[in-house]
């Protein structure tokens, strides 16, 4: 627990109220980045808490929802939160019509004020929990969020300008770890998976957010405004994944070996999501 707080640069008081949860989601996001580098360099996504520990707070590496949402839920529940691991069809990029899996983790939190969602796994993370209520509007430090109820289940949107886009749809069963095991291994192993076919990385920051889609670099601020930059080589790859995505790399071989998948995916782009449909764009993270 020290060292997972030390990682987020949490110091404040261990309790399970809606105020420490907050911290926490806020630091957690800020810190550890969303990143699928170990599946494009062919390793295996390991979901055990001593795997997590050492690759996400050890090793100040990120990674994508099941093992920063696992490892938030194990931090969590030292905490006396109640809490419990969630699933949701991504909707973000996907065809009208097309129906995909129930392949991305959340978490549900109960607090004395009522349950809450937290999901710091993501391509655009919550930055902040959600009341798990239905048709309001909810601010976080990044964007405005709204969960709209469908049959029993609810969509979670974001507000883009004026309007309203579809993120995923949730599911509020509980979820036990063979589920994530499971959606895990498709994930990082399936030929059509988005996360096997192209590099993803994002961080958010202060009023701002980056992405990494292959070799299309983005900061999109919080008033409107974007930066795109086209990376190429190594180099270029290495620098923006080190100081926007804090992430470092022991082995050369490695960014060399992701450098050279995502300008190759950039340049015969082949783009499908989880279902294995054609995206129109690569609007997964960005």
């Amino acid at each position: 627990m020290d060292s997972y707080c030390a990682r987020i640069g949490y110091s404040g008081p261990r309790e399970p109220t809606l105020a420490v949860l907050q911290a926490i989601v806020e630091g957690h996001t800020a810190a550890i980045p969303f990143e699928n580098l170990d599946v494009l360099a062919q390793r295996s996504i390991r979901l055990d808490l001593r795997s997590l520990r050492e690759k996400l707070v050890r090793h100040r590496r990120g990674g994508y929802c099941y093992e920063h949402n696992l490892l938030l839920l194990d931090v969590l529940l030292g905490l006396s939160f109640q809490a419990v691991g969630l699933l949701a069809r991504v909707r973000l990029g996907v065809p009208t019509g097309v129906v995909t899996p129930r392949s991305h983790m959340l978490l549900r939190i109960d607090l004395d004020e009522g349950p809450h969602i937290a999901d710091v796994g993501f391509g655009m993370a919550l930055t902040a929990p959600l009341r798990l209520t239905a048709d309001i509007e909810q601010t976080t430090p990044n964007e405005t969020f709204r969960l709209i109820p469908v049959g029993g289940e609810y969509d979670l949107q974001a507000k883009f300008g004026d309007t309203w886009g579809d993120l995923y749809r949730l599911s509020l069963q509980e979820q036990m770890s063979t589920d994530y095991e499971a959606a895990n291994w498709y994930t990082s192993t399936h030929p059509n998976s988005l996360f096997v076919r192209n590099l993803i990385a994002s961080r958010p920051g202060p009023h701002r957010r980056h992405t990494l889609f292959n070799n299309k670099f983005t900061i999109r601020h919080g008033d409107g405004k974007i930066e795109r930059r086209t990376l190429k080589g190594t180099k270029e790859f290495g620098d923006v994944l080190g100081h926007y995505f804090a992430i470092n790399f022991p082995d050369a071989a490695d960014i060399k070996t992701i450098a050279a998948v995502a300008e190759d995916r950039a340049a015969n782009p082949d783009i499908f999501d989880r279902s294995g449909a054609p995206l129109e764009e690569p609007k997964s993270v960005d």
